[in-house]
Parts: structure tokens; C-alpha cells; sequence
């Protein structure tokens, strides 16, 4: 009876309260458990089996790109790397061989994506392919600033080369490759974005970056929505530093994965969220992120990129000066 009489002496506001925060932490566990599945136990797809024998690879010669190469033949997919030098592809494609002597047929595709005549070139891409069961097609190839700089700072030849590498290539590689997954009922696109423009609030001083990594997360969006029916998976991931030349980082560490390390993460997330953080040290920072007011995180990476954009100008001081 004592238990009764306190229970409705607890005012109507208590009692939603109590009942709001319930729910509130139930979705958090859920959303932990969920994360935690993802992130350690859950398995990858089958994707020779589940989207066809092949896989195209762009920027497949340095860094991300050659890394998920090599993860992709693992897997026994045949490749078609795609890259701007011969001696390169030549190079990569034999230690692929060498390496997994078992996998499928190992092709490649001299391309520059910064040429005039892009368009041209990947008609011929798409002429290449068009007879494979290309199941897999990984956007890699992309650019950045050398450093960071002030809009204005962009000259005319950085900012339309980063918009034809980060926006142009993938929209028309993805447009080549995708009637023929149409055609066959399956295939999974995947796009390598940002934290610049899916994680940090902004990036000051790499804003043409940020913004083209913007436009690929949002691409891939659509495209998930527009094709999921047609049983192609759409994904855009979206990793923060990698220990690459393009991040100018030498030295992996925990934060800054070698590109083997993420590549290892990121083929186990094939096929799954249409955007996701593959490495899971990069989705813990994605969390203190979003923990941080939007203007204080601000002011933290205007402070960082200012400080690369006086070591880059200086480092431009000393090579003209010598």
C-alpha cells in the first residue's frame, strides 16, 4: 500500500521524464551494440559470390587505392587497376600476382583523370569493362591541397584540378561501370570521401577539398536510395587521416592507420551502411567530435590548419630560395 500511495503522489512531468531518459538509454545501448557488432563481429560480405568476379580499382597505385587492391585479390576477385602510370600499374599488378597467385586475371588502365580528353578516356574504360562481370567498383582516386591555404590562395589550376579528380572522375567512372551492373541485378559501388566534409564541422584552409568530398558523400547517398532496388550497394567512406603521401603522414600510428590497416577495415564494410567510418579508431573520434560545440571545434582546426599553412609557406620559402 505504502508502495501504491508513492507511486501516484509522482507528478505526471516525473514520471515522463523518467520514462524519457529510459528510452534515451535504451537507443543509446542499442546504438553501442549496433556499433560494436559493426565494428568487431560482424562478417565480411561474400563478394565474388554476392556481386560478381570482378572488381575496378581506381588510383590503384599508391596508398588507399593499392591497399584495397591487394585486399580485393585476397578475396579472389579479378582487378582492373586503373592509374595515370603505366610503371606503376605494371608494378603493382605483378606484386598482386606474386602475392596471390591463386586470384583471378589482374588487367590494367592508363588514366589520367586531370586530361583534357577525360571524358574520352573513360568511354574507353567503360569499352574495357563492358564484357566483365565487374561486381565491385572502388572510387579511389582523388587530391588534395599540397597544404593548407586561404580560398583565395587556390590558384585557378589546384582548384579545377581537385574539382575534375575528386568530382568529375568519380561522377563519370560510376556512370561507366553501372549500366553494367544494372544489367546483371548486382554489383556495390564504393566512394571514398572524408571526415573533412562527413565528420569535422568544417575544414577551414582545404575548402575546395571539403567541399568535393561533400559532393561525393552526397552522390553516393542518392545512389544508394536510387539503386538499392536493383540489388547494387552504394557506400561512401568516410575515413579520417590515413598514413599516406597525400596526407603527407610517413608513420602510421592509432589515430593515422597505414593504408593497409584501413583497407583491412574498410573491405569488411562493403555492402553494408551507405556511409560509414570502416577504420573503428576513426568512428571513437567521430563521437569526441560530435561531443565538441560546433564553434569551439571550429576555432581547434582553423588553429591546426594555420599552423600547416605556415610550415607548408615556409617549406615553399626555403625550395625557391635554394
Amino acid at each position: 500500500m505504502a508502495g501504491a500511495a508513492f507511486t501516484h503522489a509522482q507528478p505526471a512531468w516525473a514520471l515522463a521524464l523518467a520514462a524519457l531518459g529510459f528510452l534515451l538509454t535504451a537507443r543509446a545501448a542499442s546504438r553501442l551494440a549496433q556499433w560494436l557488432h559493426a565494428a568487431f563481429l560482424r562478417p565480411a560480405r561474400p563478394l565474388r559470390r554476392r556481386y560478381g568476379a570482378w572488381a575496378v580499382v581506381t588510383g590503384a597505385t599508391d596508398g588507399i587505392g593499392r591497399a584495397l587492391a591487394f585486399r580485393l585479390a585476397a578475396t579472389g576477385l579479378g582487378l582492373v587497376l586503373v592509374g595515370r602510370s603505366p610503371e606503376k600499374l605494371a608494378a603493382v599488378s605483378a606484386e598482386i600476382k606474386k602475392r596471390h597467385p591463386g586470384a583471378q586475371v589482374v588487367r590494367t588502365f592508363v588514366l589520367d583523370f586531370a586530361a583534357e580528353d577525360l571524358a574520352v578516356k573513360v568511354g574507353a574504360l567503360g569499352e574495357l569493362v563492358r564484357g566483365l562481370d565487374v561486381g565491385v567498383l572502388v572510387n579511389n582516386a582523388g587530391a588534395c591541397y599540397p597544404y593548407a591555404r586561404y580560398f583565395h590562395e587556390v590558384d585557378e589550376a589546384l582548384m579545377w584540378n581537385l574539382i575534375r579528380l575528386n568530382v568529375e572522375a568519380v561522377t563519370r567512372v560510376t556512370h561507366a561501370v553501372l549500366p553494367g551492373m544494372v544489367e546483371r541485378g548486382r554489383g556495390a559501388v564504393v566512394n571514398i570521401g572524408s571526415g573533412a566534409s562527413a565528420i569535422l564541422p568544417s575544414d577551414p584552409l582545404y575548402t575546395v577539398y571539403a567541399a568535393t568530398k561533400a559532393y561525393i558523400d552526397q552522390f553516393s547517398r542518392c545512389l544508394y536510395v536510387e539503386y538499392g532496388s536493383k540489388g547494387i550497394d552504394v557506400q561512401c567512406q568516410v575515413p579520417l587521416l590515413v598514413a599516406t603521401k597525400m596526407a603527407s603522414i610517413r608513420n602510421a600510428s592509432f589515430f593515422a592507420p597505414s593504408p593497409e590497416t584501413y583497407a583491412a577495415a574498410a573491405v569488411r564494410c562493403i555492402g553494408y551502411e551507405p556511409r560509414c567510418t570502416p577504420y573503428w579508431p576513426h568512428a571513437l573520434l567521430w563521437l569526441l567530435i560530435s561531443l565538441v560545440p560546433e564553434p569551439v571545434a571550429d576555432r581547434l582546426i582553423l588553429g591546426v590548419a594555420l599552423d600547416v599553412r605556415a610550415k607548408g609557406r615556409a617549406k615553399d620559402t626555403r625550395k625557391k630560395a635554394q
